[in-house]
């Protein structure tokens, strides 16, 4: 019997004994055997933190980032590979899609978040904070990566997306993975992995992999490391509660199943655009993955006189699903994971009748094409009504993991609320509707008890990603049943990952720790103007002071005329009383510019490319004719870019902060601007 292998301490293995058997959810075949028995699960651990983190955190982030969109691009050359064997879990070419390349695609989008992040294995966290009247003592907030492992308990249902989409973010953050997915579809886990530690794009211990049971794996977690698990809500509290887990106060990540809904609004009837849109929202939700989706609809929320013709219209849609061999083209939907999940679905939707009744579809048969639905693992899409939501609480609590919803009515906004909050916590939720003012009601109401909700109608359906469909620059998780996680999530995604410290001292010591110019710090005097510099010459805290020019009011005169700018307090013949000037005031935007004049040294051509733009703008005091205005210039921040194609010229983007000073040294206006700067030819 062929086993999986395992990759550990560096090496393929495979376990000891017969392991458990894999079968094809389409014939039935015997696939290969798992088993992890004979491991060492403490040393598999230590591993990840002496080799695989100690070589994600010496790299900064954007070569971090660098190194996924690298293996992104690698994974996408080979996916071809990997479509035949994803048939043999029962997904369709749609279904695989989405595992395959929806986790590549994770990949890319991590890759890009390292603009977000500075050139550093570390990152700063919110704004400083001034803790002293005289400026010398400040504190900040550092992120760093934890020293330990990402251990990722995975489901069955996304054996390739479940994988990625976490490790990209905990590799993002320095953070090395442990990758254990669920048994039943692991062998296409395996054939990802290997082609994943093939290409030699991931440093030595970044990724290890078990095809099998975890073990005594969390009773050698660390506080340092951070456990993630995706399935059942049993199962998860089980490991959650483990007594390592509680002493160790280990980071746990939970993503369980969860009774997520729709709700159609009641501005929405027969015929419009809406009520299309739903309906085929519904049927993709129940048979893409069979409705093996963490994210899938189970329960479907309809205003009460609508119950019966939405029953009629999702009947008709889910008899045109082709069910059959996934590798068909025509088949719509496959088959589920395997027979013991079937089972399973079956033995919830026999509970769920007891309050429910069925409206569409069968238990016992089901026509396929090109394949045998007694050797495979196929089920019929099953569409079931509860009239009495409120009197059950059978239908808000036992979820069917398979093609399978129950249609419900609700009297108004109040109710469908109140209904959809009855799952006890959701991964997301969905309302159709083109009215404004009930969407917003619903959002507001419904949100404490979802990890996101998505508004659909006319405006967004064509190039909305859809109800099932977690993004990787959004959090994937959700409160209560769902589990209390977040996953993925952008910048927060990376940080689960990291350790937040908060540090104080003097401006300029927190200058040094955080690589990024705080205002009060002591700046690095320069023979040669900052502008005359190349990206990688450039010093951060390397300052300018510049001479003095006098704000006169045929200035403000000037530019009032040049920009058509006329309000009332830069014209010299207001009356002023009850204003909050003065006197004739000098526009903020002229004062910029005139700094801008005084700190700009463009004369000859450079290594600045151009003005990128203003991140921060502030104007603090007034300026009066007959201010002496000066310019402190100083160099806060360095962001290296990539060369998109060979063409480009190599360079960055130099963030400065500019501080406005008068004749007295305060300031009266502050702002952070960006410039594109070149960098060194290669061999200079």
């Amino acid at each position: 019997m062929n086993k999986l292998e395992n990759y550990v301490t560096g090496r393929w293995i495979t376990g000891d004994g017969e392991g458990q058997l894999l079968h094809d959810a389409v014939t039935g075949e015997t696939i290969a055997a798992a088993t992890t028995k004979g491991l060492d699960f403490a040393s598999i651990l230590q591993y990840g933190r002496e080799v695989g983190n100690k070589n994600l955190r010496k790299l900064t982030f954007h070569e971090r980032g660098r190194m996924l969109r690298a293996l992104a691009l690698h994974l996408l050359a080979q996916k071809e590979k990997f479509y035949p064997i994803s048939y043999r879990t029962g997904a369709t070419k749609a279904d695989s899609w989405i595992d395959i390349e929806g986790g590549i695609g994770n990949l890319f989008a991590n890759a890009s978040l390292r603009r977000k992040f500075p050139d550093l294995p570390y990152c700063t966290d919110g704004e400083p904070v001034g803790l002293s009247k005289g400026g010398s003592f400040m504190g900040h907030h550092l992120l760093v990566p934890k020293e330990g492992v990402a251990v990722h308990i995975n489901a069955y249902n996304f054996p390739v997306w479940g994988m990625l989409e976490k490790c990209a973010v905990n590799w993002l953050a320095g953070v090395p993975a442990v990758v254990k997915p669920a048994s039943i579809t692991s062998y296409l886990t395996e054939a990802v992995v290997k082609e994943i530690i093939a290409s030699g794009i991931l440093p030595d211990g970044a990724l290890q992999l078990l095809c099998g049971s975890a073990g005594d794996m969390l009773a050698h977690v660390t506080a340092q490391d951070v456990v993630t698990f995706t399935g059942s809500k049993s199962t998860g509290l089980m490991l959650k509660s483990q007594q390592r887990i509680l002493e160790e106060s280990v980071p746990f990540n939970m993503e369980a199943d969860s009774l997520n809904a729709i709700v159609l609004g009641r501005d929405v009837e027969p015929g419009s655009p809406e009520w299309d849109i739903f309906i085929k929202e519904v049927r993709k939700e129940m048979t893409v993955k069979a409705g093996q989706k963490c994210t899938a609809i189970r329960r479907i929320f309809v205003p009460e006189p609508l119950l019966e013709d939405v029953a009629i219209a999702l009947g008709q849609a889910l008899s045109a699903t082709t069910i059959g061999n996934p590798a068909n083209d025509k088949v719509r939907m496959g088959a589920l994971a395997g027979k013991s999940q079937r089972d399973e679905v079956k033995g919830a939707v026999q509970k769920l009748l007891a309050s429910a009744q069925l409206v569409y579809g069968s238990l016992d048969s089901v026509e396929v094409v090109d394949a045998d639905a007694q050797k495979g693992a196929f089920l019929s899409p099953l569409l079931l009504l509860s009239e009495h939501p409120f009197q059950s609480d059978a239908v808000h609590d036992i979820e069917a993991f398979g093609p399978v919803s129950t249609l419900m009515p609700y009297k108004d906004l109040d109710e469908a609320v109140q209904l959809a909050k009855r799952g006890k916590g959701s991964l997301c939720c969905s309302i159709v509707t083109h009215d404004n003012k009930l969407a917003t009601e619903f959002v507001v109401g419904a949100a404490t008890h979802h990890g996101r909700i998505l508004v659909l109608n006319r405006d967004d359906a064509k190039e909305s990603t859809g109800h099932g469909s977690p993004l990787p620059l959004l959090i994937h998780g959700g409160p209560g049943r769902a589990g209390g996680g977040e996953e993925m999530g952008g910048v927060r995604g990376v940080k689960h990952y990291m350790q937040r410290v908060a540090i104080q001292g003097s401006p300029t010591v927190i200058t040094a720790i955080t690589q990024q110019y705080q205002q009060g710090a002591k700046g690095l005097q320069t023979n040669a103007h900052p502008f005359r510099k190349y990206f990688e010459d450039l010093q951060i805290g390397e300052q300018i002071i510049t001479e003095k020019r006098i704000i006169t009011s045929e200035d403000i005169d000037a530019f009032a005329n040049l920009s058509g700018d006329h309000f009332y307090a830069h014209r010299k013949d207001t009356d002023f009383s009850g204003t909050m000037f003065e006197k004739q005031v000098a526009h903020g935007y002229f004062i910029l510019s005139a700094a801008a004049g005084l700190f700009v040294d463009g004369s000859e051509l450079g290594p600045v490319l151009l003005n990128y733009g203003i991140d921060e703008l502030r104007f603090t005091k007034p300026v009066y004719p007959g201010t002496e205005l000066s310019i402190r210039f100083t160099c806060k921040e360095k962001i290296p870019q990539d060369q998109k194609e060979e063409t480009d010229i190599p360079r960055g983007i130099v963030k400065w902060l500019v501080e406005m000073l008068d004749e007295t040294g305060e300031t009266v206006g502050i702002a952070t601007i960006l410039t594109m700067v070149a960098k060194r030819e290669r061999g200079l």
